[in-house]
């Protein structure tokens, strides 16, 4: 089945066969995709795009491309557009990038951002090296909250 999964109001996520489904983006307004792997190809239409060559390996440095994908999302949002960020299954490596843009813009815990992909779209489940790098993401943008906080406070 081709569907797209809403986690807000502009943002989805997606396998590759749903992401290059014209019918389904031009229907939902998507206007930015960010494609989490390296073969994966871009839909047709003509949208913004983001690669992110990484393989669903527990190995791949997905960690350095969270701000990069988070901010591009906030980006399209704030500009009234609407994001859909996809890989082959739409299960791990969409589902670390997701979670990373709802810790870092909506400010959840690791747990409450992983939770929320989680009951819109049941299948995902980040790899074992993804978790430990979302992990880490959720403690650097603690340490920044501090030093925004203390900065601020001075």
């Amino acid at each position: 089945m081709f569907q797209l999964c809403k986690l807000t109001d502009s943002l989805f996520i997606s396998n590759s066969r749903s992401a290059c489904d014209d019918k389904l983006l031009s229907g939902e307004g998507v206007t930015f995709c960010i494609n989490v792997s390296r073969q994966q190809p871009f839909p047709a239409l003509r949208v913004g795009t983001l690669r992110v060559p990484v393989f669903d390996d527990p190995a791949e440095n997905l960690f350095k491309y969270f701000d990069r994908c988070a901010d591009a999302i906030e980006g399209v949002n704030r500009e009234g557009g609407r994001t859909l960020v996809y890989c082959k299954n739409g299960r791990s490596r969409s589902a670390s990038i997701c979670t990373a843009y709802l810790m870092k813009y909506r400010c959840l815990s690791l747990r409450e951002a992983f939770e929320h992909v989680k009951s819109i779209r049941p299948t995902v489940e980040p790899n074992e090296g993804f978790w430990v790098q979302l992990q880490r993401y959720e403690g650097d943008l603690q340490s920044r909250q501090i030093g925004t906080n203390s900065s601020t406070n001075g």
